[in-house]
C-alpha cells in the first residue's frame, strides 16, 4: 500500500468530515439534528469504503481525484459557483431544521437517503467502467473512449449519479427549500458538459462518432 498516498486520502477524508459538520450542525444550533447525522452517514461511510477498495485496486485512479486541479478559466468558474451552492444548501438546510421552516417528514427522509445510496452505486459503477476518470476537464495520455456498460446510455453518466446525489441530499437533510438551492446544479453541469465536449472532441479520437451514437448526455430520453 502506498502510504503516503493513504494518508493524503485520509486527511481529505477527515477535513471533509469536519467541515461538513460544521456546515450542517453550527447552523441547526444542536446536534440533535437527527436528519444531519443520516446525511453524514450516507455520504462518508460509502465514501470510505469506496476509497479503501481504489486504494487497493486502482490507486492511480484515486491519487488522480485527490490531485485535481482545473486549469481551464471557465471551469475554475463552474467548480467555484458549485461551492458556493453547496455552502448556501447545507447552512440553509441547518437553518431550516432549527426554525423549522419548512420540514420534510420523515419518511420522505428515510426513501431519499435510499436514492442517494442507489446514486453511490450508479458512482461505484462508472469509477469500475472507466479508469480515465479525472475531476478535471481534460483528455489523458492513452485515452480511449469508453462506450459500454453505463455509456452505452448516457455520454456522461458519473454527471448522472452527481445529479442524483446531489438533488437528493438536501431532502436527507429534510429542507425542501435547500432543494431549490441545489437545482442550480442543473445549469452550472450543464455549462461544464459543453465545455468537456469541446476538449473531447477536439483531443479524444473517435469521440464525435460516440456522440452521434450515443444521443444522450445525462438522463436517458430527457436530456
Amino acid at each position: 500500500m502506498d502510504t503516503k498516498l493513504f494518508f493524503q486520502a485520509l486527511t481529505k477524508f477527515l477535513l471533509g468530515v469536519i467541515i461538513l459538520g460544521l456546515l450542517i450542525f453550527l447552523p441547526a444550533g444542536s446536534l440533535h439534528y437527527w436528519q444531519g447525522w443520516l446525511m453524514m452517514g450516507v455520504l462518508f461511510v460509502p465514501m470510505f469504503v469506496a476509497g479503501l477498495i481504489l486504494m487497493v485496486k486502482n490507486p492511480e485512479l484515486l491519487r488522480k481525484r485527490l490531485s485535481a486541479k482545473e486549469e481551464q478559466k471557465e471551469q475554475k468558474a463552474v467548480v467555484a459557483l458549485s461551492a458556493v451552492m453547496f455552502v448556501a444548501a447545507f447552512v440553509v438546510a441547518g437553518l431550516n431544521w432549527r426554525f423549522q421552516w419548512l420540514v420534510l417528514p420523515d419518511w420522505a427522509v428515510w426513501l431519499a437517503a435510499a436514492l442517494f445510496l442507489f446514486g453511490y452505486i450508479l458512482y461505484a459503477e462508472v469509477l469500475r467502467e472507466n479508469t480515465y476518470l479525472s475531476r478535471t476537464v481534460e483528455v489523458q495520455e492513452h485515452q480511449e473512449v469508453i462506450d459500454t456498460g453505463l455509456y452505452g446510455i448516457v455520454r456522461h453518466p458519473m454527471y448522472m449519479s452527481t445529479t442524483i446525489l446531489f438533488l437528493v441530499m438536501p431532502l436527507v437533510l429534510a429542507s425542501p427549500i435547500s432543494f431549490l438551492i441545489m437545482l442550480l446544479y442543473i445549469p452550472l453541469i450543464a455549462k461544464r458538459i459543453r465545455n468537456e465536449e469541446a476538449v473531447l472532441e477536439q483531443g479524444l479520437k473517435g469521440y464525435h462518432e460516440y456522440k452521434q451514437r450515443v444521443k444522450y448526455k445525462v438522463i436517458p430520453y430527457i436530456w
